[in-house]
């Protein structure tokens, strides 16, 4: 029997480490790599094309759901559940529209993720029941919401990661190390994020970020290097 391959990521080592051990006692599923952050998730996707990736959304450098926009693009085959405390209705929205599957929440009860996780990678769909409930008592307010991308789908996929990493502290020269661009092209891309998001500093960016959950915090400050 072909064992579900699954990617775990979550910026948290004893979250991965309780994943980790509930799946590995499952005869069906193994895991085939660990990622503390978005741009990992999609570097060890490529690398080793799981069945499954169980997903947060809150990461430093790059953001779940821009992780799984990414991935969705690159691995149409990979499945993505997003995993997050978080379970109001916009992150629901943002991860379906980035490719997701399904949504838990983690506080979920593990029967349900093994559920979702065989579901997900039959090509199915699975929500934690209280999002499930939601979803149905408020169907047409949801399915506004995901079919009708808010500010941040206007963004590019790199707009997206420059904003990010500003969020977190990271200066332009810092941007363009991280993500093998130039600073000019950081410049350009932190315009366009402003003109579009009609947010002029960066505080106000900060804020942003963390009103989708893309932060947890006011972000770090990186060391210099």
């Amino acid at each position: 029997m072909k064992r579900i391959a699954i990617l775990l990521v979550d910026d948290h080592t004893v979250v991965r480490q309780g994943l980790r051990a509930l799946l590995e006692s499952e005869g069906d599923l193994k895991v085939v790599g660990e990622a503390e952050n978005g741009r990992q998730a999609v570097r060890l996707a490529k690398k080793t094309s799981p069945d499954v990736i169980v997903m947060d959304v809150a990461m430093p450098v790059l953001n779940g759901i821009e992780a799984t926009r990414q991935i969705a693009k690159d691995l149409p085959a990979t499945k993505v559940l997003g995993l997050t405390s978080y379970g109001d209705d916009e992150y629901v929205a943002q991860l379906m529209q980035a490719g997701a599957s399904g949504f838990l929440i983690k506080q979920t009860a593990a029967d349900d993720l093994l559920k979702a996780i065989r579901e997900v990678s039959h090509g199915g769909t699975y929500f934690s029941p209280s999002v499930a409930r939601r979803m149905r008592d408020n169907k047409d307010a949801f399915v506004a919401n995901g079919h009708h991308p808010s500010k941040a789908g206007e963004l590019t996929s790199r707009e997206s990661e420059v904003l990010q990493l500003i969020a977190e502290g990271f200066a332009n020269k810092q941007v363009a190390a991280e993500l093998s661009i130039s600073i000019k092209t950081v410049e350009k891309h932190r315009q366009q994020v402003m003109n579009k998001l009609n947010i002029h500093d960066v505080a106000g960016l900060t804020r942003y970020a963390i009103s989708k959950g893309w932060v947890e915090s006011a972000g770090r400050v990186p060391i210099p290097g």
